[in-house]
């Protein structure tokens, strides 16, 4: 069954994307998030949408692939829109009607909110999809092992990070089949208030939290029964080792940061 949701997805090949060193990858999607909240103007935008479709171009994941992630924030995207045009105040007034206003600063904040969910959302999706389990726990690790001489334990910390990514397209098939079945046997999630839609899905979360209470439990028999003891004297079959073609995503990065400041001065 196919899942609306992309992150937490890996999705297997060989590319320029996959083969980058995780935590160029992890660190690259860090630095695309806090440049995405920065840009100002429609060249920033434009800027951000080309080298995000160059990237997704050599990543060679199927783009309908990444963008059926997006039907996952539909609710999101619209809440957000509608929220910021009619009740955003702005001096050109578009259409009034009693409470009702709408202006055009509303308008482009709106578009400016959906446009950075949406390449937030294939940003991230990039990554988990074009990186392993494996390999994304052993960047955020390496990442936050300074953390350990405080006394914070920065490998179980990016275990339990990880697993909680891994599972978020399993829970949703889950709660997609419970669905599926508690409708063949006659429950209503559509018709009704809002009260009643609460009440409705009871039936739904009820089993939900029952099957990841049960996979949490034979997910950690299943490490114990392979003998994971966490942190201690453990051995990595592949070191992280910065290739040649990492140190040349991190220039295009600096490039394309560099881009982006240069044209919030226009």
């Amino acid at each position: 069954m196919k899942t609306k949701f992309t992150i937490g997805q890996y999705y297997p090949g060989e590319s320029l994307i996959h083969n980058l060193d995780p935590r160029v990858k992890l660190v690259g999607v860090f630095i695309f998030i806090i440049i995405l909240f920065m840009i100002n103007n429609i060249f920033g935008y434009l800027l951000t949408m080309a080298c995000l479709g160059v990237a997704v171009a050599v990543s060679r994941v199927p783009i309908m692939f990444i963008l059926r992630g997006l039907r996952g924030i539909i609710f999101i995207l619209l809440f957000t829109t509608i929220l910021n045009i009619f009740f955003t105040p702005g001096e050109t007034v578009l259409f009034e009607f009693r409470w009702i206003k709408i202006t055009l600063e509303g308008l482009i904040i709106a578009g400016k909110m959906s446009l950075r969910l949406c390449l937030l959302l294939i940003g991230s999706s990039l990554l988990t999809l074009t990186t392993s389990p494996i390999e994304l726990t052993d960047a955020l690790e390496y990442i936050m092992k300074p953390l350990k001489r405080i006394g914070i334990p920065a490998h179980e910390i990016a275990m339990m990070m990880t697993i909680a990514l891994r599972f978020i397209p399993t829970l949703m098939e889950e709660m997609e089949k419970i669905m599926k079945a508690q409708t063949a046997r006659g429950a209503d999630f559509d018709t009704g208030g809002v009260i009643k839609k609460a009440r409705s899905l009871i039936p739904l979360l009820v089993p939900l939290f029952i099957s990841s209470f049960r996979r949490a439990d034979e997910l950690a028999m299943a490490m114990e029964a392979r003998c994971y003891r966490g942190d201690v004297n453990r051995t990595r079959m592949n070191v992280l080792k910065l290739q040649r073609r990492d140190y040349r995503a991190g220039f295009i990065l600096s490039v394309f940061v560099a881009g982006v400041m240069l044209l919030n001065l226009i």
